[in-house]
């Protein structure tokens, strides 16, 4: 083969893997926990919002009911078509999920919520085993954050998961942005 002819395959390989990265890269979906925002004093400012707006609860109250259900050790989730690598404590830890249906909660407010259930091939994922998705929405819809819960239970176990809601944003928002939109919703 002239040379020539390498350098353009070796060339056409290094472009095929470029796009691949960037096909990945764009398919991805990047989260962040709000918990550190939480603690560092970001998210007040709703808090003191909501405190004054509807004037059932303290702002102390509203970031203790938070605290509550925001808390978490896993800082940022990373989303692509078939896994979901989950960062905790400086490690990751990453799976190959599928897709195992949905399942409609009824909560004691009477409003309904829908949990999209994902499952871990690997049976020894441990507390990743079992993954399910909150959007607010009983209807597809674009979403501003997701609650994420997780397991390594059972699916049903999670259901029953109704006091801490761990809370995902996309990564590109500044806690400022984030707090913004919790006001907005």
């Amino acid at each position: 083969v002239p040379w020539w002819e390498q350098v353009f395959l070796r060339l056409q390989e290094l472009l095929q893997q470029h796009l691949q990265a960037l096909l990945l890269w764009y398919l991805s979906w990047f989260l962040q926990s709000v918990y550190p925002y939480l603690k560092d004093g970001t998210l007040d400012q709703v808090f003191d919002y909501k405190a004054k707006l509807t004037k059932s609860k303290t702002a102390e109250e509203y970031k203790a009911y938070y605290t509550t259900g925001y808390k978490t050790d896993v800082e940022r989730i990373v989303i692509t078509d078939k896994t979901m690598t989950f960062y905790k404590n400086g490690e990751e830890k990453k799976f190959e999920y599928r897709y195992a249906g949905k399942h409609t909660l009824t909560y004691t407010k009477g409003n309904r919520g829908v949990r999209y259930l994902f499952e871990a091939t690997d049976p020894n994922a441990g507390e990743f085993k079992y993954v399910q998705f909150s959007d607010h929405q009983i209807a597809p819809n674009k979403a501003a954050h997701f609650h994420i819960f997780f397991g390594g239970e059972s699916q049903e176990a999670l259901y029953n998961e109704l006091e801490n809601w761990p809370t995902y944003y996309p990564s590109d928002l500044s806690g400022f942005e984030i707090a913004q939109e919790m006001l907005a919703h």
